[in-house]
């Protein structure tokens, strides 16, 4: 980034929550031309720590504008996934709104996109090319499958990644189809991926002076996060199947209606915590069989072991069984919705639900930045904005006045 796009992001980084410099982030600028989530939720959370973020969007709007709920036609996904971010339209499919984009990229660290393979180069922005005008340049390409390989240009999205990484089919009860998640879980997992990606090629960048291309599969970063299964297969031909909520690791393992209509869950994955909650159900006596002493012989034993257990449970009511859980020691948690992470006193200690002014939308709440530093905290200074709203303070500072902006309108570019 030269001397007057570093000074610009910077600025951006002061209305980002903070003077320059307070922020890890706060000289980078990031190019967000990604749609549908994994790609702008990993720019979300580098411009939560002060990364100038300028979210370019079709003048039609991204398309998460329009889903989930909204309220006074305003997307509320929007709000949370576009906050911190500076708002511009181009449309990246006309020869004028390819020339801006590569004056853009030409000034920034990071650019990240989602579109199939071949669609950046055949709109003349292909990442060598934009590495070669500006070779400090990242480029981090979120597509479905990859930039190789032959499902390369197939259509690539979360629940597809959730299906063939092996997720879905050992979600479910075990006399039951195998179960999607409710929500973007690759998606979320593959942007937590793909911002520790940018983080090593930035930090890389710092010894070679080269920016890279970041090749990230939605398919791939949930298929690690799901553990020893290929492993396991490759050396036992064990294969894992659905339980429930059963683990094959370890025993009581599940969640338990208490008497008042709630649920609980419960996780023994250490010996000592397993000892505990047999103790406090009644049943010391199990605790000396050869089989209690291992989790995954425990497993073989869950039945049993869920009955002594949900037994108890069911002849108490939630907040009795959590807080005599919490006084000998065993893993419980009351099973949540939305109602009761508002109301939980953990979480508004942590201010995990924050509260974000909006011009459009007054305070709205929404999750607050994902952890925390003590020296260089990240912050949320606005929710996302309004469609392009800041298109032309960004071209600005890239040298394009108002008369060219102006023709850039005219010609559909903008």
């Amino acid at each position: 980034m030269d001397q007057a796009a570093k000074q610009a992001a910077q600025q951006a980084s002061e209305k980002n929550g903070g003077r320059s410099g307070q922020k890890p982030l706060g000289t980078l600028r990031v190019l967000d031309a990604a749609t549908l989530f994994a790609g702008p939720l990993a720019a979300t959370l580098m411009a939560d720590f002060g990364a100038d973020v300028i979210k370019i969007e079709h003048p039609k709007g991204d398309p998460v504008r329009t889903h989930g709920h909204q309220k006074d036609g305003v997307g509320l996904w929007w709000k949370m996934i576009g906050r911190n971010k500076r708002a511009i339209t181009l449309n990246l499919g006309t020869a004028p709104g390819q020339a801006v984009m590569r004056r853009l990229a030409a000034d920034a660290d990071v650019l990240i996109e989602g579109f199939r393979p071949g669609t950046l180069e055949r709109w003349n922005l292909a990442p060598a090319d934009l590495i070669a005008a500006n070779p400090r340049l990242i480029v981090v390409r979120v597509t479905g499958f990859g930039q190789i390989g032959p499902y390369r240009n197939r259509p690539g999205f979360g629940t597809l990644a959730e299906a063939m990484s092996g997720f879905a089919a050992i979600t479910g009860e075990p006399d039951g189809p195998p179960t999607l998640p409710p929500f973007g879980l690759a998606d979320g997992i593959a942007a937590l991926a793909a911002a520790t990606a940018t983080m090593f090629a930035l930090q890389a960048r710092q010894v070679t002076g080269r920016g890279q291309i970041v090749d990230m599969a939605i398919i791939e970063p949930i298929l690690t996060v799901l553990g020893p299964q290929p492993i396991w297969y490759d050396q036992l031909g064990a294969v894992q199947e659905r339980r429930g909520n059963r683990s094959v690791n370890n025993a009581p393992r599940n969640t338990y209606r208490t008497r008042d209509d709630r649920w609980v869950a419960i996780s023994t994955s250490a010996q000592s915590v397993a000892e505990r909650v047999m103790r406090l159900v009644g049943h010391p006596e199990v605790i000396d069989e050869p089989w209690f002493a291992s989790g995954a012989e425990r497993a073989k034993h869950a039945e049993m072991l869920d009955r002594m257990v949900g037994d108890w449970i069911a002849e108490r009511d939630r907040d009795e069984v959590v807080r005599a859980f919490e006084e000998a020691e065993a893993a419980v948690a009351p099973i949540y919705d939305v109602r009761d992470i508002f109301r939980d006193p953990q979480y508004r200690a942590l201010d995990t639900i924050t509260t974000v002014d909006d011009d459009e939308l007054g305070p709205v709440r929404m999750q607050n930045v994902m952890f925390r530093l003590s020296e260089t905290p990240g912050s949320i200074a606005w929710a996302g904005r309004p469609l392009g709203a800041d298109t032309d303070e960004v071209l600005a500072e890239a040298g394009i006045d108002e008369e060219a902006r102006a023709r850039l309108r005219r010609e559909g570019a903008l």
